[in-house]
């Protein structure tokens, strides 16, 4: 997709995408918290790997639909 000037700094789409992922990630574990507390979730930290890549692609995905 490539990269956005932002007063002469080139910063990469990914990057953005990335953060935004982040900041969708730290929301969305609130909720499953609650069911990693409660045992629902073996192996917390692989669940919260895979839900990251999965906000990811979808952040993808939505930046790939407003450019078109």
């Amino acid at each position: 997709m490539g990269e956005l000037n932002l007063y002469g700094v080139y910063v990469p789409i990914l990057l953005i995408q990335s953060i935004l992922a982040y900041v969708l990630l730290k929301i969305v574990r609130r909720a499953t918290n609650r069911l990693i507390d409660q045992g629902w979730i073996a192996g917390p930290g692989i669940f919260n790997l895979c839900l990251y890549i999965v906000l990811l692609f979808l952040v993808h995905w939505l930046f790939i639909l407003c450019a078109i």
